[in-house]
């Protein structure tokens, strides 16, 4: 029995020991939303503090798998009224949930520099599969340290509604609908 647990354990660990992990260059990222306000203009914002990497044993990113966390206390849409309003309880409710989180579950290229990724987003405690349409560029060279970067697009489209965001809002004030946009560079650990 000793036997086998080592040798699923060396075999988990070589495995593990090909994984290439690329990590967020937060100078060159930002994790943004837009939503429409009373069904005639466009509010947007971002969050402020944010972490986010990718993980693939592959050179062709089949297998990627991305994670992102971001601090709910950190939107920021350019107004304090509306910022407190979104970091309260009906909103994020930044004081009790903290973070809202991404991990993908499948990352597939469409077409050239083209990819679909599904995952699962976590906001207020509440976990919804969501699909996010990606497009990549790279893996460069960095020209400040010669490290592979790639540089992403994620645009996806969820319901605030789903995830308790505004559940007394009127969409005729602000839209169920809010669109995802999640920009960066990658650098190759």
């Amino acid at each position: 029995m000793k036997v086998i647990v080592l040798c699923c354990s060396a075999l988990l660990c070589s495995i593990s020991a090909f994984a290439q992990v690329w990590s967020l260059d937060k100078g060159h990222s930002k994790i943004s939303f837009m939503v429409t306000h009373h069904m005639i203009s466009e509010v947007d914002g971002y969050f402020r503090k944010f972490d986010a990497k990718m993980t693939s044993t592959k050179d062709d990113f089949s297998d990627a798998v991305f994670e992102l966390t971001a601090e709910t206390a950190s939107i920021n849409t350019e107004n304090e009224r509306r910022d407190n309003d979104l970091k309260g309880e009906n909103f994020f409710d930044a004081a009790n949930k903290p973070t809202m989180t991404f991990k993908s579950t499948s990352f597939k290229k469409v077409g050239k520099s083209k990819y679909k990724m599904n995952g699962d987003l976590t906001i207020k405690g509440i976990t919804k599969p969501v699909s996010l349409d990606v497009t990549m560029v790279g893996p460069e060279p960095n020209p400040n340290n010669k490290k592979p970067a790639v540089g992403i697009k994620a645009v996806g489209t969820i319901n605030r509604k789903d995830f308790g965001l505004g559940a007394s809002m009127p969409s005729a004030l602000v839209s169920e609908e809010v669109e995802l946009k999640a920009t960066g560079e990658l650098q190759k650990n």
